[in-house]
């Protein structure tokens, strides 16, 4: 029994309760929180560190086989993205404690903050489509209340909005939760792979799949699907719009991915080329929206949109080196978007404002921000030698080797659209002087503080290491890519393992 998995999803959740009976120390639950965040990034290192040496890690609960006891597994996928939570939980802990007000923390800002963590590696370490469901009640019960926590009017209505739509895609997983059990008599992810392909009628195992797909899409922000996403990821504060950033999302693209690799691999059925649509729409209208945006976190908001597109694009095409582009831009993104986020809440501290028409002059009053925003914005858009180029390069290559000349070229155009955006931001925050320097009006420049900094510089260095050093991150990703074309060394180490 490997009881190491159940850490990254215990812990979070121990530490929630330790720091609510410490509500009242602010520099205890910073502190806490902080130490919690840390071992959460070393126990994903020494996951994914055993899934890479040793294979496939699976834990069954208190050794109550499926389909009555919970499943945890790690494959290299999850491994990856328990281990890159844990970066951005380390991050946005180390973030807080700048930025975080007594106000927020008698709100419960700490302990919502583990709970939504605990219930994103809950989802990714789950192997039972039961359990993937109650962690995803689990993430949006913590991020609505994080969401809304400063209840003004801008986060009331973002959060309305927000937690309706993810409750209509929760009615359509319980839906589809309710066809696959009467179907098979299980939720169990192995069990599933093989006994859907028992299933005579494959017209109630496509309804399914469009089910799932319409859930998960909701979550991830796929068009048409996307529309709550802008309208609430730029109300609450910057350390909770940059977990939400780095993570929500890709929890509903890692479903999508493992569902379609593992439960209903693409069949004759017309999901691939839906999926493809959508990629390329998503995309398109994401980076779209973007520009005709002027709040910093309103364009970032649609970039996540737009980026989505690419990791769907990569499942779509189902090759070999486009779902090893699908994890490589996964982990890339998570980095660069989260930082990004980071570095509004910098910018707005420079500034006094998130609208780019009310700030400027930065480049002069504050180059290192300049500097830092400089590194994962140009990475978002694909500028070499940064993480997004590699990312970008390995999904056009993979579609131009099956033909896909269109997507390759939607691929290429919101790139270079992106580009755009991040001019936009750099020249009207950066480059122009700011609307109040004739009137000697400007706010001063606060000093840079620390905490606020470190997590942004460390995060930048990790996108110009991948890019000047791609060749490791893309073997791991190719290892993932490998297990997710041949599910059936999951399935029958899962199954192995209940005997």
């Amino acid at each position: 029994m490997n009881s190491g998995l159940a850490v990254p999803i215990i812990l979070p959740f121990t530490v929630a309760a330790i720091v609510l009976l410490g509500r009242r120390l602010p520099a205890f639950q910073h502190v806490a929180s902080m130490l919690a965040a840390a071992l959460h990034l070393a126990t994903g290192a020494w996951l994914l560190h055993v899934v890479h040496h040793s294979g496939i890690q699976v834990l069954h609960v208190a050794s109550w086989p499926a389909p009555f006891g919970i499943a945890l597994v790690a494959d290299h996928l999850s491994s990856l993205m328990v281990l890159i939570t844990g970066v951005i939980y380390t991050a946005v802990s180390i973030y807080s404690r700048a930025e975080i007000t007594a106000d927020d923390q008698r709100r419960g800002y700490y302990p919502l903050l583990h709970i939504l963590v605990g219930g994103i590696s809950g989802a990714f370490l789950t192997g039972d489509l039961f359990n993937m469901y109650v962690w995803f009640e689990v993430m949006l019960m913590a991020s609505f209340a994080l969401l809304v926590q400063g209840q003004t009017r801008a986060q009331l209505d973002g959060g309305v909005k927000y937690v309706v739509i993810n409750l209509i895609s929760t009615l359509l997983f319980l839906t589809g939760l309710g066809l696959v059990y009467g179907l098979t008599g299980t939720l169990n992810m192995a069990h599933l792979h093989i006994k859907l392909r028992m299933v005579s009628d494959p017209g109630l195992v496509a309804a399914v799949a469009v089910l799932f797909l319409t859930a998960f899409g909701i979550k991830s922000g796929l068009f048409p699907l996307f529309f709550w996403l802008p309208a609430s990821y730029h109300t609450p504060p910057v350390a909770t719009s940059a977990i939400f950033a780095g993570l929500l999302t890709k929890v509903g693209v890692y479903a999508l991915i493992r569902t379609f690799t593992l439960i209903v691999p693409f069949e004759d059925n017309g999901l691939r080329e839906l999926v493809l649509a959508a990629a390329a729409a998503t995309m398109l209208v994401g980076v779209l929206g973007a520009a005709t945006r002027y709040q910093i976190r309103r364009i970032l908001s649609f970039h996540i949109i737009s980026q989505v597109g690419y990791m769907i694009l990569g499942l779509g095409l189902f090759t070999p080196l486009a779902l090893a582009g699908a994890v490589f831009y996964l982990l890339h993104h998570i980095i660069v978007k989260a930082n990004l986020f980071l570095i509004s809440g910098l910018i707005r501290r420079g500034g006094g404002s998130f609208e780019l028409s009310q700030i400027g002059g930065l480049y002069r009053s504050q180059g290192w921000i300049a500097l830092l925003f400089f590194i994962p914005a140009f990475s978002l858009a694909g500028f070499p030698p940064l993480s997004g180029f590699w990312a970008k390069m390995i999904l056009i290559r993979a579609s131009l080797e099956i033909g896909q000349f269109f997507l390759a070229g939607v691929a290429a155009l919101v790139g270079l659209l992106t580009v755009y955006s991040m001019v936009k931001i750099w020249s009207e925050a950066f480059w122009k002087p700011h609307p109040r320097a004739a009137e000697n009006s400007a706010p001063a420049a606060p000093p840079l503080d620390g905490w606020m900094l470190a997590p942004v510089v460390v995060m930048a260095a990790m996108t110009v290491l991948i890019g000047l050093s791609p060749e490791p991150l893309f073997q791991l990703a190719r290892a993932a890519a490998d297990e997710l074309l041949e599910p059936g060394a999951y399935a029958y180490t899962v199954i192995g393992a209940m005997r």
